[in-house]
């Protein structure tokens, strides 16, 4: 691999194995060819019950989409991107095309940096209020990436609670539910009822219920994860949406998902994705008319400031690279 712009998107894809994903199933693979990446949806790790239509794993495309891209500007590249360039093939979601160089700024360093250190902690956060000048930098950033977030009211959060509570018991009530939740959470990291590097540890999950204004994802069961007596009253909550509820405004929405979660860290600010109304139609329904049937809701998203004096959760594991990175030196070759 001696061309160097093979070998930077083959970084890229790499560097994309630390976004996040629904249940860490990284349903994604990706293909380098000469100076073209591509991104493939990998099927065989859609929830299919969880997720029928695919919504959340396209969205979970779409944050790895954007890692790849901020990857490619940190290490000094432009790319010109295809999202689902081929109606014929539905499963490739993005194709990256290197045009040429570009200064490498402070900020893109930071956002390589950030993606790093990004994890999900599913815990109360501290009770330090969230400042409104970093709301509306979270907003503008979902603007950039054809997204739309809508900070909630009080009143609108006890809907999104009661949403989220009704959609988890819907769930709860199919053994089919259950039995894929329980393929895909808990157990040890070297767990070998599933591929390693996937899923989410018991050390990811809450030992007990948290305290807080929505429920998260009730996974059936304690994990490893110490909790506490917080309460989230601190916490702002707020609906990632967009115009097009199709496979082109999932891939969107991933990406500012992506995008609003490395601006948040860099505000000191946790994000906690909240899936669980949107995966059933009638609550996601309530969400559509929380924004006031303006939009298609993606995912509900909880924002909270960091706890300085509370350790986040240990990174969830992931695939080996040279399990979804695949590098093909011919770029005539299929």
């Amino acid at each position: 691999m001696s061309d160097p712009s093979t070998a930077a998107l083959a970084q890229a894809a790499r560097t994309a194995g630390f976004a996040p994903s629904i249940h860490n199933t990284q349903p994604w693979r990706w293909r380098v060819r000469g100076s073209t990446l591509e991104l493939r949806a990998q099927r065989d790790r859609q929830l299919p019950v969880t997720d029928p239509e695919g919504r959340m794993l396209v969205i979970s495309c779409g944050t790895a989409l954007h890692h790849a891209r901020v990857a490619l500007t940190a290490e000094g590249w432009a790319a010109d991107v295809e999202r689902l360039p081929d109606p014929a093939d539905p499963d490739l979601m993005a194709r990256l095309n290197l045009i040429g160089t570009t200064p490498v700024t402070p900020a893109a360093m930071r956002h390589l940096q950030t993606m790093r250190i990004r994890h999900t902690d599913r815990r109360p956060v501290s009770g330090t209020p969230v400042p409104s000048d970093a709301l509306e930098t979270l907003r503008r950033v979902c603007d950039a990436e054809a997204a739309r977030l809508h900070i909630l009211r009080r009143d609108e959060i006890v809907e999104l609670a009661a949403a989220a509570d009704l959609a988890q018991r819907y769930e709860s009530m199919d053994p089919t539910w259950t039995e894929e939740l329980a393929y895909w959470a808990g157990g040890a990291r070297t767990d070998e009822s599933r591929a390693g590097g996937l899923g989410i540890p018991d050390d990811a999950i809450p030992d007990q219920p948290p305290r807080t204004m929505v429920p998260g994802r009730d996974f059936g069961h304690g994990g490893a994860l110490p909790v506490g007596t917080e309460h989230d009253r601190s916490a702002v909550y707020g609906i990632l949406y967009g115009d097009d509820d199709s496979p082109r405004g999932w891939l969107h929405g991933g990406e500012a998902l992506s995008a609003l979660w490395l601006c948040a860290i860099e505000h000191d600010l946790t994000v906690l994705p909240l899936s669980a109304a949107v995966e059933v139609p009638h609550t996601r329904q309530v969400l559509k008319r929380l924004l006031a049937n303006l939009g298609e809701p993606y995912l509900a998203v909880r924002f909270g400031a960091a706890d300085p004096d509370h350790a986040g959760p240990p990174h969830t594991p992931r695939l080996p690279s040279d399990q979804v990175v695949e590098v093909i030196d011919d770029p005539a070759a299929g």
